[in-house]
């Protein structure tokens, strides 16, 4: 940008330029869960998890019923997310932590390419101030894959998606300088190690005084106020509700009595907790008091009229760490959990809003993906969007004017099922398991308009359909890290 900058109180403000009048660019907020499955928002059915905030968002706004994340796991998700790009030729396409760093419990994810234009990048030339809170996972402290060089003026929060599985972290990182915080150090990876499971305060020593969502959440409120006199773009992707389970005790509290539970003991991956049911509901709950937070000082602000705010997140809801998917409904009976290339592994909420612009309480079914993200701001935000890229511009339905129609969209996954491909065309699911040895590996085929829970494989009645979607799967670019490719018929 070229907007002379300042810092103030570790915020970036852009200073010494006049606000745009006649031509005045919505803000954008864009919130990201953190494996929240696509039934648990009171807006999506849920019953037994309160978020009053985000149902009144949806309320306000536009709910989408079929929208998709970039992958069943984070990073290829917000990969896909920044760049435009589905899997089907994106650069990150797994989790994969590099190593080398000298801390146990921040390895570094699989960096972005130097170079890399993403949302980040296309705003910042439009002329807006760019700001990420929460957890990037997409580089390391050492690498060019920071936020700071991927179109973001700022950043604060986590940079390694391993450390983010902690809720008192020892520190965060604003833009590339570590940020202490007041909690003794704890790895986020063990077995309860108590003599009695039932004693709460056993379970104390998995906590500290900084809860992360909560710094995190007040960064993003200083970043509004210190840039509401300038088009801003602000990315949040919390950390809620992925594990560990932990949750401050006032959070807790409001779920006292409301479940019958176990204790869970935790595993080598990830912490117990002796109210699992509640600490789970809870968190969702924290991070839907501070999304009302925003929203009100948005109000306040005035800003509120000219902010689009969306809400989604990165993936289907987990099947670990003492996650009780089942109990929840949290699929709202979709097939699959995070890590699966079925529904509940890549359908989540999309909530957006836009007074005075996107009419309140609507409900829209059309198909569109965490790619179609890019084109949708460049349209907001009156640019041109890059012509190579995957997404299609979902800024007509959100005003009511038109549908995309049909259109093919690609997921791969490599960490899990040996390999996993599927391929959504208008009425049609193709699912492909056990790429990586048999690249004759049959496709699923299921009609979701007649079986929207992928319950019956209809494949052999419609041979068309399947060589359309094995089309699409074989039209994939091959990636430049080999484990993350299929076999091919040559080794078959």
């Amino acid at each position: 940008m070229t907007m002379p900058r300042m810092l103030a109180l570790g915020i970036l403000v852009i200073g010494g330029c006049t606000p745009v009048t006649d031509n005045n660019p919505p803000n954008i907020v864009y919130m990201l869960a953190d494996d929240l499955g696509y039934g648990e928002l009171g807006s999506y059915g849920q019953s037994l998890i309160r978020t009053p905030n985000l149902d009144r968002l949806a309320e306000d706004g536009m709910r989408f019923t079929q929208h998709y994340s970039g992958s069943p796991v984070c990073a290829p998700s917000r990969a896909t997310l920044l760049t435009g790009l589905s899997t089907l030729r994106s650069q990150i396409r797994d989790n994969y932590e590099v190593g080398g760093y000298p801390d146990p419990e921040e390895l570094g994810q699989m960096p972005l390419d130097s170079g890399t234009y993403t949302i980040g990048t296309m705003l910042q030339d439009a002329g807006y101030v760019t700001g990420a809170i929460g957890k990037w996972g997409l580089g390391g402290r050492e690498s060019l894959g920071q936020p700071r060089f991927q179109g973001f003026d700022y950043f604060f929060g986590y940079l390694d998606q391993q450390l983010a599985h902690n809720f008192y972290p020892t520190h965060l990182w604003r833009n590339g300088s570590r940020v202490d915080l007041d909690n003794e150090y704890f790895s986020a990876h063990q077995r309860f190690e108590g003599t009695d499971p039932t004693d709460p305060e056993q379970y104390k020593r998995y906590q500290g005084n900084d809860y992360s969502l909560d710094v995190m959440a007040d960064d993003a409120i200083r970043f509004i106020e210190e840039n509401r006199d300038h088009p801003f773009f602000l990315y949040l992707p919390f950390t809620i509700p992925h594990v560990a389970l932990q949750v401050p005790d006032s959070s807790l509290a409001q779920y006292d009595g409301a479940f019958e539970e176990e204790p869970y003991l935790g595993d080598p991956t990830y912490l117990p907790h002796h109210r699992p049911l509640s600490a789970y509901a809870g968190m969702i709950t924290r991070m839907d008091d501070h999304i009302g937070r925003i929203l009100d000082h948005l109000e306040e602000l005035g800003l509120a009229e000219n902010t689009v705010v969306m809400f989604t997140s990165d993936n289907g809801t987990t099947y670990t760490g003492g996650v009780d998917a089942e109990f929840f409904e949290s699929t709202a009976g979709l097939r699959g959990l995070k890590g699966s290339l079925y529904e509940g592994g890549i359908r989540v909420p999309l909530i957006a809003r836009w007074p005075g612009h996107i009419e309140a309480g609507t409900v829209s079914d059309e198909v569109s993906a965490f790619w179609d993200m890019m084109p949708t701001f460049a349209d907001i935000a009156g640019v041109e969007s890059p012509a190579d890229i995957d997404g299609t511009s979902i800024l007509p339905v959100l005003l009511g004017e038109q549908s995309n129609g049909e259109r093919s969209l690609y997921w791969e996954y490599h960490g899990l099922w040996n390999g996993a491909q599927a391929v959504r065309v208008g009425q049609w699911k193709g699912v492909r398991l056990g790429g990586h040895e048999d690249p004759h590996a049959p496709i699923e085929l299921y009609d979701l308009e007649a079986d929207p829970f992928e319950t019956t494989d209809i494949a052999d009645r419609y041979p068309g359909v399947v060589e359309r979607i094995r089309a699409v799967m074989d039209s994939r670019t091959e990636s430049d890290y080999k484990p993350w490719n299929f076999a091919s018929a040559g080794e078959g």
